[in-house]
């Protein structure tokens, strides 16, 4: 009897391991992982690695990059630690990212505009054109690297345009370094240009103007950037594709042009005179144009008061000597 109750102590001890034996986590791959530092270690793509998964394998990739590891490779590095039934889930590689804190290019351009414009009193740092002598792509620093891209020293030439500066970098928790850089800084202004050709007179609409930033040294100081002083208004001469727009450029439109049949119109007190004339030149609302009387072959001045219609500037006595004999009817 304490024979068999032995037997069966030993058996359920046995078992009871088994249990405890299966209930043990198996270590499996992992197909994607994010790690920290410069190496990746078992822990990194094994899960349920135990004791051994701060023991680093593999190189990590440069900060902000990913590369792959095929998984035979990982279960042949992880194998010499001991580390038995490994269970790669089917995966055929392992992909791996190495964590990183990401410096757009275009922060250190602002900040070296930024310096520029407050050092150099170049206009504001928006309108400045910052060019590098060499590509400036994004940089990546460590995840605990505080702080943004300041310019440390920077020096510049009025005549050539050119720069060279020192930029102050995060790179660690505790860490920085230096980006010295060189390039052009060109100051500029936004200005309107004709977004095609189009003829004199033409009555220009939002459509026909585009909007380009140029080097400041190159345009007009009169150059138009509202585009209120130009939609509506007419090209006094043809006007090429491209153009900066300058007030010299327009003319309000004509309400009458050279060689038009207008009306010549006399206005007073009691009276009102009409007469069919033609104009010798084009003008627009309010100009004074010179106009053929065609009956009496005699030349006016008059002001253009719509489309065809000119009132006579002239004296009574002049005007009546101009037109023609009308009897009563005052027309």
């Amino acid at each position: 009897m304490k024979r068999f109750m032995l037997s069966l102590g030993l058996l359920a001890a046995f078992t009871g391991a088994a249990v405890a034996q299966d209930a043990t986590p198996h270590p499996v791959l992992k197909a994607n992982v994010v790690v920290n530092g410069d190496l990746v270690r078992i822990g990194d793509v094994v899960d349920n690695a135990g004791i051994i998964a701060k023991v680093p394998i593999f190189r990590a990739p440069d900060l902000g990059m990913t590369g792959t590891v095929p998984a035979e490779a990982v279960a042949e590095a992880v194998g010499q630690y001991k580390l038995i039934g490994l269970d790669t889930n089917g995966i055929s590689e392992v992909t791996v990212t190495r964590a990183a804190r990401m410096i757009p290019a275009k922060a250190v351009e602002d900040e070296v505009a930024r310096a520029l414009s407050d050092q150099y009193q170049l206009g504001a740092a928006k309108d400045l054109m910052v060019t590098f002598d060499r590509t400036l792509r994004a940089m990546y620093v460590s995840p605990s690297a505080l702080g943004e891209p300041r310019v440390t020293r920077i020096s510049y030439d009025n005549r050539s345009n050119r720069f060279d500066a020192d930029i102050d970098l995060p790179t660690g928790a505790d860490s920085r370094g230096t980006l010295r850089l060189g390039g052009q800084a060109i100051p500029t202004i936004q200005v309107l240009v004709m977004a095609h050709s189009v003829e004199r007179g033409a009555l220009l609409k939002d459509s026909d103007i585009g909007v380009e930033r140029k080097p400041r040294a190159e345009v007009s100081r009169d150059a138009i950037t509202d585009r209120d002083q130009v939609v509506g208004l007419a090209a006094r001469d043809s006007l090429p594709s491209g153009r900066p727009l300058r007030p010299s450029d327009l003319m309000r439109p004509e309400l009458v042009q050279r060689n038009d049949i207008v009306t010549l119109t006399y206005d007073m007190p009691g009276l009102s005179l009409t007469v069919r004339g033609k104009a010798t030149e084009g003008g627009a609302q309010g100009d004074t144009i010179t106009v053929l009387n065609e009956q009496s072959k005699r030349m006016l001045q008059g002001v253009v008061i719509g489309p065809g219609r000119v009132a006579v500037i002239t004296g009574t006595a002049r005007l009546a000597a101009n037109l023609p004999q009308i009897g009563g009817s005052g027309r």
